[in-house]
């Protein structure tokens, strides 16, 4: 019954921004840690940031350390991901993820002119 649903992906000219959103049901959300991951084409899916269940401890990709902000609200069941200055690199489909265990289907970001 968990289910995490993203949104807000899209099509986005280089050194533009997009916000990711993430709604979640079936679980106790502010009980659990929430990650964004990605996965580019033909490229093993990675890590993008992480933020603690009070969301209050965030932690990056080396790749988006300073262009991308993970945020989160336990009332909402949502948690975000803005991303600012964005990469043609950047480029992939975000999945939203609880607890290292539940998975979105995801949302294609196209970074490109």
């Amino acid at each position: 019954q968990v289910q995490l649903v993203e949104s807000g992906g899209g099509l986005v000219q280089p050194g533009g921004s997009l916000r990711l959103s993430c709604a979640a049901s079936g679980f106790i959300f502010s009980n659990y840690v929430m990650n964004w991951y990605r996965q580019a084409p033909g490229q093993e899916r990675e890590l993008v940031a992480t933020i603690s269940s009070g969301g209050t401890i965030t932690r990056y990709a080396d790749s988006v350390k300073g262009r991308f902000t993970i945020s989160r609200d336990n009332a909402k069941y949502t948690v975000y991901l803005q991303m600012n200055s964005l990469k043609r690199e950047d480029t992939a489909v975000y999945f939203c993820n609880a607890n290292a265990a539940h998975w979105g289907k995801g949302t294609l970001v196209t970074v490109s002119s």
